[in-house]
């Protein structure tokens, strides 16, 4: 799509009839069309986001408006200055920061310790987000969209949802307290200032288990176990029990089984942002390889334990 869409788009926002956009980048995106619009005669410039198609599928646009503008009250997030349920569209101001990748998350310096951080004074603020993320309900809404597209499942995948009950049980018998979460923490959400992480895109988001974005955040970026402690240290403030860190590594391997088919869904509907089909597959590999690591059984005690 080029930047003439963007420009449309942003003349239909009320405020913005007669913007005149002097420059127009695409930014990243898998499942959206993200714009950066500098305007003739303003200080500051704007990010405009445009929903891919089929989102409305399983994406409600007045949580996210509302949620994004919880996050930002946070202080965490940018300001919404428009936001359209209808049509997903969102206009928001532009923060500085480097977008982060998986390689600047694990090359970067404090890196994994602003993002914890973040995370901390998110999981804080005393906001509410609208929505519970709930990780085995949402696993069931996503098979009945693909079982409506009619899309393919890798083998094996009912069984391992089946191996996964006894990760349910021992979160359930634990409960955790709820707070605003990001829930969808790809490293391209995290602008890195070099001295705080703003966190972008509330399209998930909801309440939630705030390990959740640790353990998702640590898949996203590939960490190591040092890197793992560094983000943990940084979010406890020090030491953290085994129960809390086996709950996060769980997870990890939990946020790859519901993202298998997040991917399944993007490959259904033909979103030509890269292959999803093999993005499932990965995800769902390396969710069967960290079940099947005889550390995650201990893990899973730790959490039992509490």
């Amino acid at each position: 799509m080029s930047g003439s869409e963007a420009i449309e788009a942003l003349r239909k926002i009320p405020g913005y009839e007669a913007a005149s956009p002097r420059q127009v980048e695409r930014l990243g995106g898998m499942t959206n069309r993200v714009y950066r619009v500098a305007i003739e005669g303003a200080d500051e410039d704007l990010v405009l986001r445009i929903p891919g198609e089929g989102t409305e599928e399983y994406i409600d646009r007045n949580v996210e408006a509302h949620n994004s503008q919880a996050a930002h009250r946070a202080g965490v997030s940018p300001q919404v200055l428009y936001c359209d349920p209808k049509t997903g569209i969102m206009l928001t101001r532009h923060v500085p920061g480097t977008t982060m990748t998986p390689a600047l998350f694990r090359q970067t310096p404090g890196a994994p310790t602003r993002a914890a951080q973040a995370f901390k004074q998110l999981h804080e603020s005393g906001e509410t987000f609208e929505f519970r993320f709930e990780l085995f309900a949402m696993i069931e809404d996503y098979l009945k969209v693909l079982a409506r597209l009619g899309a393919e499942l890798p083998e094996g995948y009912h069984d391992v949802v089946a191996e996964a009950a006894s990760v349910r049980e021992a979160i359930e018998a634990r409960p955790a307290r709820l707070v605003p979460c990001h829930c969808d923490p790809l490293c391209e959400n995290f602008l890195d200032t070099g001295s705080r992480m703003w966190v972008v895109d509330w399209e998930y988001s909801g309440m939630n288990d705030p390990l959740w974005d640790l353990g998702d955040l640590s898949v996203e970026a590939g960490f190591d176990a040092s890197q793992d402690e560094e983000m943990m240290s940084a979010y406890t403030g020090g030491s953290f029990t085994e129960a809390a860190f086996g709950r996060m590594v769980i997870y990890k391997a939990m946020c790859d089984l519901l993202w298998t088919l997040w991917g399944l869904i993007q490959h259904a509907n033909g979103n030509p942002a890269e292959d999803f089909w093999a993005y499932s597959l990965t995800r769902f590999e390396r969710c069967k390889a960290l079940m099947a690591d005889p550390a995650f059984a201990a893990h899973l005690e730790a959490v039992r334990r509490g």
